[in-house]
């Protein structure tokens, strides 16, 4: 009998065994060295000497909840604001720090709820939040609702608060329609009476595989102030250096009310996240108790995490590199996708890419399927060639996430197992092409 009980980012119930690793490569118990292609938590790849140095000096350190004071605590959020949030002095308030990008993003939409007197929430097509409260009831897409799923049966939890969809952009950097990108479309005729019933509109900035521009981002936190809705930016997966920047956000000129992080936040070796409060916000929350207390958050071994990734990242220079690999990527997805007939789309930025098969709606899909989607079989050639390739747990959508530290070559290499790999979607493409002609 299996005692674990696990998911994984590839549909079905094989997963990489893995047993240790070093840079950019996970050590699999078969002997194999592989390339990690696809981990948003690890933007350090891993056993970066610096970050284990700091770890291995935080051991030692008491347990000390977060109701009670400690300086690395005080440091990481001096930390946070001194080098990730550099320039922003202008509206970052406060940090508070949590366990999971999950638990952030659900912290910061009740905390929405109660500030505006509003239940709603508002999210755009596709997103991804989380599996806590909130989180998961703005998680839009289907296959990652928290329940269960099995042929010819699926049930949902029951949702906290009713969740009103946004359009998304559809700004791509290859489309098999043209074979060129196409600019973002705006469609957000409907929003203003959708956040006018909102407390918030949260945004993240890659989940399926959908990649805001400043001019969306500008128009939905615009018509939020209009309409008595906060602006929460998800940067879970893009904060702290995945874009090619800081933040995502910072490729707009409109700046969040609520900004989450986690995933990288803690370099891929400690779980944390963290819920950063603008000015107006915790200037609103004067003389008030915030009645929302872990006794884990903000954990001396998680901040000693924080502390030395923001340090790294800064003395690494780990942005130029990732701004510098961007159009890399963007080149090589795009020669990549119209060798293959099975690509519908690419789009990306820094070093997060998507790549989506032509195949079902992704809105009928819910994890219900007996045999192994077109992706994963994708993923699982990659795998076989030597490097690790996402899912989302989704039939036909691929994605790249490289550790930020990846160097160009290693990048080819990874890029060209994707190639060969996705020669597994092509036949199926053009038989099941066949078939309709």
């Amino acid at each position: 009998m299996q005692r674990l009980l696990r998911t994984g980012l590839n549909a079905g119930t094989e997963a990489p065994r893995v047993v240790g690793g070093g840079g950019v490569h996970f050590h699999l118990a078969d002997g194999r060295r592989v390339l990690d292609g696809s981990n948003t938590g690890g933007p350090l790849g891993h056993g970066h000497p610096r970050m284990v140095e700091a770890l291995r000096e935080a051991v030692s350190l008491p347990m000390v909840s977060e109701g009670w004071s400690w300086h690395g605590r005080d440091q990481a959020a001096e930390n946070l604001f001194e080098i990730g949030l550099a320039g922003e002095d202008s509206w970052a308030g406060a940090v508070r720090f949590c366990l999971s990008g999950s638990e952030a993003n659900d912290i910061a939409l009740s905390l929405s709820q109660t500030l505006t007197g509003r239940q709603a929430i508002a999210t755009r097509e596709r997103a991804y939040h989380g599996l806590v409260g909130l989180s998961r009831d703005a998680t839009v897409q289907p296959h990652w609702h928290g329940g269960l799923a099995a042929q010819g049966y699926t049930r949902r939890p029951f949702p906290c608060a009713p969740v009103h969809v946004l359009p998304a952009p559809d700004g791509l950097t290859y489309d098999s329609a043209t074979g060129r990108g196409r600019p973002a479309a705006l469609r957000l005729d409907e929003a203003p009476a959708m956040l006018a019933q909102s407390s918030a509109v949260i945004l993240d900035y890659t989940q399926g595989g959908f990649y805001h521009d400043g001019a969306y981002q500008d128009a939905v936190a615009g018509i939020a102030r209009q309409q008595g809705a906060l602006w929460i930016a998800d940067e879970v997966v893009t904060g702290l250096g995945r874009a090619g920047r800081t933040f995502a956000f910072q490729g707009g000129t409109s700046r969040p009310d609520i900004v989450t992080l986690g995933k990288g936040l803690g370099g891929g070796s400690v779980a944390v996240a963290a819920v950063i409060l603008s000015r107006d916000i915790v200037a609103a929350m004067e003389g008030c108790a915030w009645q929302n207390y872990g006794t884990l958050r903000g954990h001396p071994l998680a901040m000693a995490a924080v502390s030395a990734y923001l340090r790294i990242l800064r003395d690494e220079a780990l942005l130029h590199r990732v701004s510098a690999l961007e159009p890399f990527y963007a080149r090589r997805l795009t020669e990549i996708a119209r060798r293959h007939p099975s690509v519908c789309r690419v789009a990306g930025q820094g070093l997060h890419w998507t790549i989506e098969l032509h195949g079902p709606d992704w809105r009928n899909w819910l994890a219900d399927t007996a045999e192994a989607p077109v992706a994963s079989r994708v993923a699982g050639r990659a795998l076989e060639l030597g490097a690790v390739i996402g899912t989302s747990g989704e039939q036909t959508s691929l994605f790249l996430a490289p550790p930020l530290v990846i160097s160009e070559a290693e990048s080819e290499t990874l890029l060209a197992i994707l190639d060969e790999s996705l020669g597994i979607a092509d036949r199926e493409h053009n038989a099941m092409m066949e078939t309709q002609a």
